[in-house]
């Protein structure tokens, strides 16, 4: 019988469940600190990259094609991409300018 309730659980203690809260409440905390905060930033940038192309700029997109802007509308561009060879992708599909990362580098 005494090794039954040697083997049992102890009981919650009231601070104990506390601690937990607090401890939860950290994990979330440091999450969004390090997680979500930044990635959120980074869209907000990303947007205002593609909200204030113009003509001329030199773009590349999400598929790896490098092009200069010919034409900007709302959801798309006009890229040219040789001499004669014009495609027109969507404003989402742009992720950067390679002239300034020409120039960064």
């Amino acid at each position: 019988m005494l090794t039954i309730l040697q083997a049992a659980p102890a009981a919650p203690q009231g601070g104990s469940s506390l601690s937990m809260w607090i401890m939860l409440a950290l994990v979330f905390v440091v999450m969004y600190f390090f997680m979500i905060r930044p990635q959120r930033k980074q869209q907000k940038e990303l947007q205002a990259f593609r909200d204030s192309l113009k003509k001329g700029d030199k773009v590349v997109t999400m598929g790896g094609i490098f092009g200069t802007v010919v034409e900007v509308k709302e959801t798309s561009l006009l890229l040219q991409v040789d001499k004669d060879v014009k495609i027109r992708v969507a404003k989402s599909s742009v992720v950067r300018d390679y002239e300034t990362d020409a120039q960064q580098q």
